[in-house]
């Protein structure tokens, strides 16, 4: 009997794994208005049925979609923040983290996006998971940055998450206008060096 309850778990767990795997794939093609829970199913290889069975509705498995991102986010920004060091290196680790989990991710910015930009159903839910990070640079830049005004850490943390965001989600645009490929790799470690030589120009600016 306690074979036959773990077969069926190890059964859930599966089904589930594959409707967010299949949700991810048709919100990031489809954004989240024009994606329905047939086109999810049909994705997934499910009954429709089961996509509210586990999610409750099409909101509910949206949610739990951007949370499987953000824990994965979450756990590889910290990890690398948490080593001590100057500003410069621990900045210069977030920003390998965060262009590594978006390269890896690349559904992921387009997502949030979509909703930040509309009439998002899940912005306090991105609110609650932007805060680590935005703590983190704010902790980062305490030493050299001021409290307010244009200098401050909040405003160092826009122009970081953009410069590395919007890269990724202008990357169909920048294919019609550079001559290579801005999804390859080589283009990919171009905009990283980018990404830490801003970070020198702007600590050397704020500790002048």
């Amino acid at each position: 009997m306690a074979r036959g309850r773990t077969i069926e778990k190890v059964d859930h767990a599966g089904r589930q794994g594959r409707i967010l795997d299949a949700a991810d794939a048709v919100f990031g093609e489809k954004g989240y208005d024009a994606a329905t829970a047939r086109d999810i199913a049909a994705r997934a290889g499910v009954n429709k049925a089961l996509i509210f069975y586990y999610f409750r509705s099409k909101d509910g498995l949206f949610e739990h979609v951007l949370e499987r991102y953000y824990e994965a986010h979450s756990a590889a920004l910290k990890t690398a923040f948490a080593t001590e060091g100057p500003v410069s290196e621990r900045l210069h680790r977030l920003i390998d983290a965060y262009v590594d989990f978006i390269d890896t991710n690349r559904r992921w910015p387009r997502l949030v996006q979509g909703q930040v930009c509309g009439e998002g159903l899940h912005l306090a839910l991105i609110a609650r998971n932007l805060a680590p990070m935005y703590r983190w640079v704010e902790e980062a830049l305490a030493e050299v940055a001021p409290e307010s005004g244009p200098l401050a850490a909040r405003q160092f943390f826009l122009t970081f998450s953009g410069a590395v965001i919007n890269y990724f989600t202008y990357a169909p645009v920048l294919a019609e206008l550079w001559p290579e490929d801005p999804m390859s790799v080589a283009a990919v470690a171009e905009r990283r060096a980018h990404l830490h030589w801003l970070v020198d120009v702007i600590l050397a600016a704020l500790t002048r």
